[in-house]
């Protein structure tokens, strides 16, 4: 059975296989990895919206880049994508150490406590065997 799907790019009709766009989008998309490519061998100091700006790939579609692991960030020093949540930009992760650590407050304020562990100390019991009293004795 043939799994039919609208592209999320374009809107057209497709028969749905490995990709998540149709054969047209795709060329589209790996043309615009093409022109971000050579653009990045040649300005390694770039910026994320130098980049867009010079090739006209959304920042969005370079960010997909970057996370898919097609563009590397490695010998890009400049290079940055936006946080998913407040747009601060980044070199990992989805969102920024802020927007993570309230997430975190957020979650905890949700998650119920759990209940409390009682605290039972059980005093600390010298050695007794024979071997462990004779060394003892057998230091001084």
């Amino acid at each position: 059975m043939m799994d039919l799907d609208n592209c999320p790019r374009c809107g057209k009709l497709f028969a749905k296989n490995f990709r998540d766009v149709c054969p047209v989008c795709i060329k589209a998309i790996d043309n615009e990895y093409m022109l971000c490519s050579d653009y990045l061998r040649k300005n390694k100091g770039t910026t994320i919206t130098e980049l867009s700006g010079a090739t006209d790939v959304s920042i969005k579609q370079i960010t997909k880049f970057i996370k898919e692991g097609r563009i590397s960030l490695i010998g890009a020093p400049n290079l940055m994508y936006p946080c998913e949540m407040c747009g601060t930009l980044i070199r990992e992760h989805n969102k920024c150490e802020g927007c993570r650590a309230k997430l975190l407050q957020e979650v905890d304020k949700v998650r119920p406590n759990p209940p409390a562990k009682k605290e039972t100390k059980e005093p600390t019991k010298a050695p007794t065997s024979a071997a462990s009293v004779y060394r003892i004795m057998d230091r001084s």
